[in-house]
């Protein structure tokens, strides 16, 4: 059985999303650029339809655990949250964290490759949702003050995970930043997969490291990183030789007490990345 929040599945329930998310994930890895752009809306719909049982459609059930994420993302944003700024978040999923931003900036862009909003919900006057094809961005250059995603950079092809990164800092103005989370790979797999071993073979495709991350963003033309402690930034030298010195020590540990003791200090990468 698992038990996650209040939601149980069955052995078989769970090996039924391993099997199939181990599926889509081959089919997806094994495409073409031009296959994905039509892929990735349709490869979702097919999981969801064939897990009815799948965490992300049971959260949506229960507004408990619905306000609490928010809640969550917003402590990372509300200290860099000002009324004169632009704000765009990828893959906002239900737009609920983008709609209680709205009051706070100037305006908000959602991003993502289908809308997944409730009908329910009558979107802001500074909303807007682009749908776009995961490639091609409809954003003016240097127009973006934050740009945000939460649990998404893992979603991504290999192949398209620079494409994403030079989206990013095409649309940030000089002195924006990308914060963003993602699962830190000693703690993982944090897909399907960790139920059934420890390799990624479902749809998170990468996990990675503090090292790992800083590394990337700084080849992408990125200026400055900060990683996260506490649920706030830690800006400063200090802070990051911190988090990638115990970093380091955990990841010369054996790999099953590596993935407890990251359990506990490492279960995401939270970082925000400076463009200037």
């Amino acid at each position: 059985m698992e038990k996650k929040g209040r939601v149980s599945r069955t052995s078989e329930q769970l090996r039924n999303h391993y099997e199939v998310e181990r599926e889509l994930a081959k089919r997806l890895l094994n495409s073409s650029r031009e296959e994905r752009k039509i892929l990735f809306p349709s490869l979702y719909e097919e999981l969801f339809e064939r897990v009815p049982d799948h965490p992300r459609l049971t959260r949506r059930d229960s507004p408990e655990r619905n306000a609490a994420a928010v809640e969550a993302r917003l402590r990372l944003l509300l200290p860099h949250l000002s009324g004169d700024m632009q704000f765009l978040e990828f893959a906002p999923g239900d737009c609920r964290l983008a709609y209680e931003i709205c009051p706070l900036v100037q305006r908000v862009t959602a991003v993502d490759i289908s809308d997944q909003r409730s009908l329910v919900d009558e979107p802001p006057g500074n909303f807007d949702l682009i749908l776009y094809d995961g490639y091609t961005l409809d954003v003016p250059d240097s127009s973006i003050d934050i740009v945000f995603s939460y649990q998404f950079l893992e979603h991504l092809h290999p192949e398209d995970v620079g494409v994403h990164i030079e989206n990013v800092v095409r649309v940030l103005k000089e002195g924006g930043v990308y914060i963003f989370d993602t699962p830190h790979r000693f703690s993982g797999p944090h897909d399907i997969s960790g139920a059934f071993g420890n390799k990624l073979e479902c749809l998170h495709f990468q996990e990675w490291t503090y090292r790992e991350m800083f590394r990337l963003f700084d080849h992408h033309g990125f200026s400055r990183c900060y990683a996260y402690a506490g649920g706030r930034v830690r800006r400063g030298r200090l802070w990051n030789v911190l988090k990638l010195s115990a970093e380091m020590l955990v990841g010369l540990l054996p790999h099953g007490l590596a993935k407890i003791c990251s359990a506990r200090i490492f279960q995401g990468v939270t970082i925000m990345a400076v463009k200037s």
